[in-house]
């Protein structure tokens, strides 16, 4: 992978994210940068309080969209954080299914490592992530 450790990226991704906002910093401030135009997208819950202040709200669920997946982590009911993987067939998703957040951040590590392997500046954002 280009000097990249897949398992040293997914340890990074995990460390201390237990909601969807701080996966949502992660893979908008540090990776943002490095991954092509709107392969995350980031679904936000506004209250009104929100939009007196002029604020975005909270991140309510995280999607990463890549050519044979759509990642998917949203905010449960609960405040824990539910994941899925969609398999996509020529733009059309086949199926969803439900993940852990560990197998969902595999699959986000590879679907980056992967990124990494052909892009040198999500190869560079990717070693910054890990690095710090």
């Amino acid at each position: 992978m280009g000097g990249l450790d897949f398992h040293l990226l997914v340890a990074a991704l995990r460390a201390d994210r237990a909601d969807v906002e701080s996966y949502h910093r992660v893979l908008v401030d540090t990776l943002g940068g490095a991954l092509p135009p709107g392969m995350v997208e980031i679904a936000r819950r506004r209250t009104l309080a929100d939009r007196v202040a002029r604020r975005d709200g909270r991140a309510v669920s995280v999607r990463v969209t890549t050519p044979d997946r759509v990642l998917v982590l949203s905010a449960d009911a609960h405040g824990g954080v539910a994941a899925e993987i969609h398999q996509v067939v020529r733009g059309v998703v086949i199926s969803r299914k439900p993940a852990s957040v560990d197998g969902w951040l595999a699959a986000l590590a590879g679907e980056l490592t992967a990124l990494a392997d052909k892009d040198a500046k999500a190869r560079d954002a990717l070693s910054r992530l890990l690095d710090g």
